[in-house]
């Protein structure tokens, strides 16, 4: 190569994506200076903990030029786009209280996006210290039947129980508002809810949001990411056979019904529908495997009209 092609060349940089608000991203670098960088056009498929490359554009902004390789990615998608909540996790963290309720269904979208996604999940029942959370906690028993790992905890006075199980991990909170993520999230690391306020102003031009997601270091092993809470959890991008394996008690029937391509709704000699009905699949499990199905069929057929 030529000294002059040489000169031509941009710098690249690598970094990873600490905040992501719309469009606008702060890059983390290894020495842990941050860069703010804008994306080239209208593309929107960054998300926060990604890895990616970026030149720098100024003083201490950049615009970023690809993503890396990923080795997960958590993302909700409904019939006309996707949404994108973290990349790079090793677990999903479902924080739930018993006030305000949360939706049975929300939590079985979670863990089927996790099965599907290749995460795995952690269901926390937090707010301990209510009455009505000793009655949660027995209709949580649905997931630790089916091998899932469930705690609570009280996030105001103590997350000892959690802590051990975000050592070494990169974790993504996810769940309804009003859950008590920002408590938990400021026990964990203290001052980490002024730090995100600095993040938010410096992203969205000086207006403050909750509505981006944000990587906070617990240690230099253990990471944590925000998100915004949320309300629903399409997943038009799982098809109906993989919806089917994300449910894991279903697994070991899949295969059994009268009809090879059984969708596991309305068909006779359907052997999941069997295994409700003599309590081996818990019913409100199979209703949430259902609601997805016909969203997704109905998706489908969209496709095609």
């Amino acid at each position: 190569m030529t000294e002059a092609k040489s000169r031509a060349q941009p710098t690249l940089h690598t970094g990873q994506v600490v905040a992501a608000f719309g469009r606008s991203y702060r890059i983390e670098l290894a020495d842990g200076t941050h860069v703010e960088c804008a994306t080239r056009g209208k593309r929107s498929d960054i998300a926060c903990g990604d890895r990616v490359t970026f030149q720098h554009s100024g003083d201490n902004s950049g615009v970023i030029e690809s993503i890396l390789p990923r080795s997960t990615l958590l993302y909700r998608s409904d019939a006309h786009k996707q949404k994108l909540i973290a990349a790079n996790v090793t677990q999903v963290i479902i924080v739930i209280a018993a006030v305000p309720s949360f939706y049975d269904d929300l939590i079985n979208r979670c863990l089927a996006a996790c099965e599907h996604g290749g995460i795995a999940p952690l269901i926390v029942l937090n707010k301990d210290d209510l009455p009505q959370s000793a009655a949660a906690w027995d209709a949580l028993a649905i997931y630790r039947t089916l091998g899932y790992r469930v705690i609570r905890i009280c996030a105001k006075q103590d997350v000892t129980p959690l802590t051990p199980l975000l050592e070494n991990q990169t974790s993504v909170l996810v769940g309804q508002s009003g859950m008590g993520k920002s408590t938990l999230i400021n026990r964990l690391i203290p001052g980490a809810l002024l730090r995100v306020a600095e993040t938010s102003l410096a992203l969205d031009s000086g207006k403050h949001t909750t509505t981006g997601a944000r990587l906070l270091h617990i240690n230099a092993s253990s990471h944590l990411i925000d998100s915004p809470g949320l309300q629903v959890f399409g997943l038009h991008h799982i098809n109906l056979e993989d919806t089917a394996q994300a449910f894991v008690e279903f697994r070991t029937r899949l295969g059994q019904c009268r009809f090879r391509d059984c969708t596991h709704r309305v068909e006779p000699g359907c052997a999941i529908a069997q295994a409700c009905s003599e309590g081996r699949i818990a019913a409100a499990r199979l209703a949430s495997y259902r609601t997805l199905a016909e969203e997704g069929l109905r998706a489908k057929a969209r496709q095609y009209d």
